[in-house]
């Protein structure tokens, strides 16, 4: 399994390492183990054509998703704004690293194929019990040491 993590910014700093972990640990609980996904981190103005290219809305978001339709090989790609990661940071009280490991796993289910917006919330619940195993404090305060 191989996540790969392209980042496009300089305001931030990211552990690449912790977005893997969380992007090849949500691939393998959702039943996609040993497939490739790319997460890139990059910024508000890139999001914001990417989500009016595919979505045909004149706005950034925090997280766009690209599942391939593939049976094999990579999974799909996961771009992520570091100033929507920033912000959404700042309102839930914690650090953009944490924000970007959020919007990861997020992104990670979208590629597997998982809706929030038509799935009767299977995803929220798939994602709840996920961030309680992948993004508890335990863990984080764990690998600080």
């Amino acid at each position: 399994m191989a996540a790969e993590v392209l980042n496009r910014q300089r305001r931030f700093p990211v552990r690449a390492d912790r977005l893997i972990e969380i992007a090849d640990a949500t691939l393998t609980a959702a039943g996609h183990d040993g497939r490739d996904v790319t997460v890139t981190i990059t910024n508000d103005r890139r999001l914001h054509d990417l989500n009016l290219r595919f979505r045909g809305k004149d706005k950034p978001t925090d997280v766009l998703s690209f599942p391939y339709d593939e049976p094999e090989g990579p999974i799909g790609d996961i771009v992520i704004s570091v100033d929507r990661a920033a912000a959404q940071a700042i309102e839930k009280r914690h650090d953009v690293q944490r924000e970007l490991e959020i919007l990861v796993l997020h992104g990670s289910l979208h590629v597997c194929g998982y809706d929030h917006e038509t799935d009767d919330g299977e995803m929220d619940r798939i994602e709840r019990r996920l961030r309680r195993r992948l993004l508890t404090r335990k863990q984080l305060n764990a690998e600080a040491r």
